[in-house]
C-alpha cells in the first residue's frame, strides 16, 4: 500500500521535486550509509526481458527490501567510480533481529557491461544473481524500439542490427581495459550481442560459481508465472511468497517483423542458444523443438 502510494505520488510531481527528493534521499543515504547494508540478491538484466516484472515481484517479498529510490543502482557498470558508500546509500537503512530482510536491487546493463560480474564478486562475496533471458529476437527488437522511444536511436531496426557491429566494434574491450569509461554505443546500440545470453550467463559463473547465478527463462515466466516464480524463491533461499497477480510491466508492442528478417536473425543465434541451453542445462523456451 505505501509503496503503491509512494509510486503515484512520484509520477503526479514535476520533474524538478522529483530530482530534489532523489537528491535528499541520496543525501541522506550518504550520511547513513554505514548503517546499510548493500544487497544480498541482484538482478543483472538482460535488458527488454521481463526485468520491470521480477522487479515488481520481487518489491512484494515480505523478505525483501528494494532500494529506496530507483529499481537500479548502475553502480557495477557505469557508476563503479562513485564508491561503496555512494552504493550502499540506496539501500534501507538495516532493521535489527527478526525484522531483518534482504535488499536487493535490478540493474538491466550489469548482465552486458564486460567489468560488472568480477566487481560484483569482489564487492559482494555472498551475493546471488539473477539473469532474465528471453527470446534474443523478441529482445533485440523490443530494445530497439525502447532505444528509439528515449531518443537514443534514430535508425529502423532492420538497419540498426546491419550495422551493429561497425557501431560498437572496439567498444568493449575498452570498457574492459579502462574501467571507469562509459560507451554509449556498447550500451544502446548492441541488439543482437545483448542477446548473445551464453557469453554473458557464463561470465558470471565463472566469476561467482554456477550456485550463485540464476537464470530465469522470461517466457516462461509469463506463460506460467507463479510456479517459475516459486522455483526461483526456493533457488535463492527465500520463504515462499505466491502474487495475486502477474503482470507485464514496460511492454512496447510494436509490428511484427519480416518473416525472412527474423529467420535470419534466428540463425545468428543457433550457436550462442545450444552453448546457453548447455550452460543451463535445458533448451530455451523458443528453442524447445529445434534444439530436441
Amino acid at each position: 500500500m505505501i509503496r503503491s502510494l509512494v509510486g503515484r505520488v512520484r509520477r503526479r510531481l514535476p520533474a524538478p521535486a522529483v530530482r530534489a527528493a532523489r537528491a535528499g534521499l541520496l543525501g541522506w543515504g550518504w550520511l547513513t550509509a554505514d548503517l546499510r547494508e548493500p544487497p544480498g540478491v541482484i538482478v543483472v538484466g538482460a535488458q527488454r526481458a521481463g526485468t520491470t516484472t521480477l522487479f515488481r515481484l520481487l518489491s512484494e517479498h515480505p523478505q525483501l527490501r528494494r532500494p529506496t529510490v530507483d529499481k537500479g543502482t548502475g553502480y557495477f557498470d557505469d557508476g563503479y567510480d562513485h564508491g561503496s558508500r555512494w552504493y550502499r546509500a540506496h539501500f534501507p537503512l538495516r532493521r535489527p533481529g527478526r525484522w531483518r530482510r534482504t535488499g536487493f536491487e535490478c540493474s538491466g546493463y550489469y548482465l552486458f557491461h564486460p567489468l560488472a560480474a568480477e566487481r560484483i564478486a569482489r564487492d559482494l562475496p555472498g551475493c546471488q544473481v539473477v539473469a532474465m533471458v528471453r527470446d534474443p529476437v523478441a529482445r533485440a527488437h523490443s530494445a530497439h524500439r525502447h532505444e528509439l522511444a528515449r531518443g537514443f536511436e534514430t535508425l529502423p531496426f532492420a538497419e540498426a542490427v546491419e550495422r551493429e557491429q561497425e557501431r560498437t566494434a572496439g567498444h568493449a574491450e575498452l570498457l574492459a581495459a579502462e574501467p571507469g569509461r562509459v560507451s554509449f554505443e556498447h550500451r544502446h546500440h548492441a541488439y543482437l550481442q545483448r542477446g548473445e545470453y551464453d557469453v554473458q550467463v557464463a561470465r558470471f559463473i565463472e566469476a561467482l560459481g554456477p550456485d550463485r547465478v540464476h537464470v530465469v527463462d522470461a517466457d516462461e515466466l509469463f506463460a506460467d508465472p507463479v510456479p517459475v516464480y516459486v522455483d526461483l524463491q526456493r533457488r535463492l533461499g527465500l520463504p515462499i511468497h505466491r502474487p495475486d497477480s502477474v503482470g507485464r510491466w514496460n511492454e512496447r508492442p510494436g509490428e511484427p517483423l519480416p518473416v525472412d528478417l527474423v529467420d535470419r536473425l534466428r540463425r545468428h543465434f543457433d550457436d550462442h542458444d545450444a552453448a546457453l541451453a548447455a550452460l543451463i542445462g535445458r533448451a530455451p523456451s523458443w528453442r524447445k523443438e529445434s534444439l530436441r
